[in-house]
């Protein structure tokens, strides 16, 4: 995929882009003259990425790094409020960090199940968290980084941790659902939610044994970061086509009910 330098250069968060999709989101952004915020989980894998991006052709001078442990939601607070001071406007956010759920149920030092809270809640809190930024500019974007396996779940309301029964498949899928649900919530900037096909990445033992490279996903999630896109508020696209998302995620009530409960599990962090 090629894309046009922009006139203007627009700055835009990619969550998750030390490896994978995310990675080569960045790349292609960069590539088309975007400031291109590479957040990492730490400082060696973002500084790690930083280098590769420019041995790929990135100007340096257009990158920036952003550090922050998913799995600690003061960490996404404060990489939110350094990002919200460096770049008072922001054009677009990429919510592409997902872990695959452990085999064994693991929670995090904020109480909650670790896929839930890396895919979805740290979304949830630093899509919230950047409300100034991304309504500094009109035509601001975020995009969703989804997967077609939010079909399969459900969210558990009365143990969204499942905490009485377990799987790893379903953990994963569930945070997916919520992620695609969320991209229908109301704000001043436009949401999609996305699944850019199975990919051959860390999570693609959760789908198949063989994906499309990370590169034609990457593609799918750029397109819709290109403001030449135009997006259909609150749609879930399947790789580059409207598809309709799972029933419950269109439910405007389902929407209120989940924000409701983000509200209250990103609220309890200790």
């Amino acid at each position: 995929m090629s894309f046009a330098v922009s006139p203007a250069s627009r700055s835009v968060l990619v969550t998750g882009a030390t490896t994978g999709i995310g990675w080569e989101t960045a790349r292609l952004l960069a590539a088309r003259g975007d400031t291109v915020i590479v957040h990492a989980p730490d400082q060696a894998s973002g500084d790690d990425a930083i280098a590769r991006l420019v041995a790929a052709g990135a100007n340096v001078l257009k990158l920036r790094l952003a550090v922050a442990d998913f799995s600690r939601l003061n960490e996404v607070r404060a990489m939110a409020a350094r990002v919200a001071d460096e770049h008072p406007a922001l054009d677009v956010l990429v919510n592409n960090a997902a872990v695959a759920a452990p085999e064994r149920r693991t929670m995090t030092d904020d109480g909650n199940e670790l896929a839930l809270q890396v895919n979805f809640l740290a979304a949830y809190l630093l899509t919230h968290e950047l409300r100034g930024p991304l309504s500094a500019r009109p035509g601001s974007r975020v995009i969703n980084v989804s997967s077609s396996t939010h079909r399969t779940a459900s969210i558990t309301w009365n143990d969204p941790h499942r905490a009485k029964r377990y799987s790893r498949l379903a953990a994963y899928a569930q945070s997916q659902l919520a992620l695609t649900i969320f991209a229908r919530a109301e704000a001043p900037w436009t949401s999609v939610s996305v699944h850019p096909g199975v990919c051959d990445t860390a999570l693609l033992p959760l789908y198949a044994h063989e994906g499309d490279p990370a590169t034609e996903g990457a593609e799918r999630v750029a397109r819709l970061c290109d403001p030449a896109t135009e997006l259909v508020p609150g749609a879930y696209y399947d790789r580059t086509a409207l598809s309709p998302a799972a029933p419950v995620a269109m439910e405007d009530r389902t929407v209120r009910r989940l924000c409701k409960l983000a509200d209250q599990l990103v609220a309890q962090t200790p």
